[in-house]
């Protein structure tokens, strides 16, 4: 065996994670590892905390989604205190999520996942960045994706308080009422957003679908894996980004189980690996097979493409009609081909741009019950949302006084950790051959990862909380001179 390849840092991601390629004598790949060093405490930080706090904490775990942590949480408390927001008050949190939602999958869109596209898989390194699909893409571009995330995220910062770390949500309902002036401010938004979404649209047809080489890449095998898929859907089995049950679908496309996420515990357990951080999840209706896909597997996956998957429809009419034309396209319900998360993703804009809309302009909005005040005494909360990387679970307990004495956050880049696993190391071994490696090699295989939009500082949990580290003093002439290691 060769001394291992390491892709360290690796990049255009949240959070930290490296790629370590073990090669045989003959340079064929033996193994690819898919490692998160990091560690966060979160769920420690919450015990001993009053229960209101968790909006705000939570929201401090990551600033990419700190939306989704805030209303899963704010979701959570509801059940904690057993209290039905007013209309109001829900209509305002999901069209505070649909804002957040559309937002960060253009993020992911143009700065993250967009260049292997747009500028392309093995173009050089300096290029691989939302400046190089602005200089092949045009400035124009450019300036119209700055300006409409501008926009969308005025309304998180006008409604929630703040755009990074909102401090909106109450058990109950929300902190402030949206006044018919607000009102008319966001439905200028939501209009010029459906534009916005409608150009995302044109720009993967023209850019990635028009592209035989690119839809080969996305379709072949090194890119594909058959596994369980789940999503939040409503009384239809359309996705709802903000509220419903938690569906599951075989690698046959049949539904497993759909369960309320108060039930998780349930149906959903978690395997350790001595490698990462990252816990993995599986379903224990089948068990922990290993690294496997197939029906006898219990390894699933969630994210765009895993929504779209474990829906039957999308509730809006442009996004059904972009669902239809996805499945047809690639061969039927369900999909595999991981690569195919950058289209579901573009989709879900679509379907987010036209639910802002549905609310933006809908008259309960400025209705100015928000708040239905808890009297429940307090034991147990649980919640979920559709984070952009697919379900994000949190599950708290309390005393009678509303102080936490355990809080549990079962994100998505956790549903997904197996399956991203699997992924870079089947990229690893369809890319590698004979030893040789150059940097367009290495990038084809971190699109493996980059497609699920993976988020690693909301994804690594410990106890007691600390982590290995090794420390490295070098001389002058880079020799090192003395190490100074702590494992775990």
């Amino acid at each position: 065996m060769t001394e291992p390849i390491v892709v360290n840092p690796i990049t255009r991601l949240e959070g930290h994670g490296k790629i370590s390629i073990f090669l045989d004598n003959a340079g064929e790949v033996q193994r690819a590892y898919f490692q998160i060093p990091e560690l966060r405490g979160f769920e420690n930080f919450l015990v001993g905390r009053r229960a209101e706090d968790a909006p705000q904490i939570t929201s401090r775990i990551c600033g990419v989604c700190p939306t989704a942590h805030h209303t899963a949480a704010t979701k959570a408390l509801d059940d904690l205190y057993k209290v039905d927001p007013p209309e109001a008050a829900k209509k305002i949190r999901e069209m505070v999520y649909n804002v957040f939602m559309m937002e960060d999958h253009a993020l992911h869109l143009f700065f993250l996942g967009g260049p292997d596209f747009v500028v392309g898989p093995t173009a050089p390194k300096a290029e691989r960045n939302i400046l190089g699909v602005i200089q092949k893409a045009g400035l124009e571009i450019g300036k119209r994706v700055i300006a409409m995330r501008k926009d969308l995220r005025s309304i998180i910062t006008e409604v929630g308080g703040k755009v990074i770390h909102p401090v909106f949500g109450l058990p109950g309902g929300v902190s402030k009422p949206v006044t018919p002036e607000m009102q008319a401010r966001f439905k200028e938004i939501a209009d010029r957003g459906m534009d916005f979404a409608l150009f995302c649209e044109k720009l993967l047809e023209d850019v990635v679908l028009a592209n035989p080489a690119y839809v080969k890449v996305i379709t072949s095998d090194a890119y594909t894996h058959r596994t369980y898929y789940m999503g939040l859907v409503d009384p239809k089995n359309h996705g709802n980004f903000y509220d419903g049950q938690l569906r599951v679908v075989s690698p046959t496309g049949t539904e497993v189980v759909k369960f309320p996420p108060r039930d998780y515990l349930q149906h959903i357990a978690e395997h350790a690996e001595p490698w990462t951080y990252v816990k993995f999840p599986y379903l224990k209706k089948y068990g922990w097979k290993g690294f496997v896909d197939g029906e006898a597997s219990g390894i699933y996956s969630v994210a765009p493409l895993a929504r779209l998957n474990a829906e039957d429809g999308m509730a809006t009419p442009r996004a059904a009609e972009l669902y239809e034309k996805f499945f047809t396209t690639l061969g039927g319900r369900p999909v595999h081909h991981t690569l195919a998360n950058h289209w579901a993703r573009v989709i879900e804009i679509v379907y987010a741009a036209e639910r802002l809309r549905e609310l933006a302009y809908d008259p309960v909005l400025t209705d100015p019950n928000i708040r239905t005040i808890p009297t429940a005494i307090p034991k147990e909360g649980i919640a979920a949302v559709e984070a952009p990387r697919g379900v994000l679970i949190h599950h708290y307990t309390s005393d009678e006084r509303g102080i936490l004495t355990s809080a549990n956050l079962l994100v998505a880049t956790q549903h997904n950790a197996a399956r991203i696993a699997m992924s870079v190391d089947k990229a690893a071994h369809g890319a590698i051959h004979k030893g040789v490696v150059d940097d367009g090699i290495l990038n084809q295989i971190e699109m493996a990862f980059r497609a699920y939009d993976p988020c690693h500082a909301c994804a690594t949990h410990s106890l007691p909380g600390h982590m290995p580290l090794l420390l490295e003093v070098h001389d002058a002439e880079g020799k090192v001179v003395q190490e100074i290691r702590r494992d775990g």
